[in-house]
């Protein structure tokens, strides 16, 4: 099809046409989202931590579970759901194993956000951030 052609097509159907062209090449060169893509591969990463719990219980997460502060899950802006991580405070060399299972944090300077229970295993309730490096569990 030459140009003419094809403008003849595109004024005849108008903008539907237009649209679907659009996001028919588009969809070629997008890459998938990371709330869906498989385990998102990484290494070691280096951070700030936060927490939540009560404000959150009880409501739904990202990943469409019911939030609960007493188990060991965080929430990540582009690791799976479901892959399991081991956070490890920094300044008490203290862990935690959690499981992914929300999107977040939303502040600019954290890095995750985990539940209750992984805080205070992490021993960082009292001062409610802490510097933290994430690794993959296998």
């Amino acid at each position: 099809m030459h140009d003419g052609q094809l403008s003849r097509v595109i004024f005849k159907r108008g903008f539907p046409f237009v649209a679907l062209l659009v996001i028919h090449c588009l969809a070629g060169c997008a890459s998938p989202h990371p709330k869906s893509s498989p385990k998102a591969a990484f290494g070691s990463s280096v951070g700030v931590a936060s927490y939540y719990g009560k404000k959150y219980h009880g409501r739904k997460t990202a990943s469409g579970e019911q939030f609960d502060m007493n188990k060991m899950t965080a929430a990540h802006r582009t690791i799976a759901f479901g892959e399991r991580v081991r956070v490890t405070n920094l300044e008490n060399q203290k862990t935690a194993v959690v499981q992914i299972n929300d999107r977040g944090p939303y502040a600019k300077d954290r890095m995750i956000d985990v539940s209750l229970a992984a805080a205070r295993q992490l021993d960082m309730v009292k001062r409610g951030t802490a510097p933290v490096r994430i690794d993959r569990v296998d």
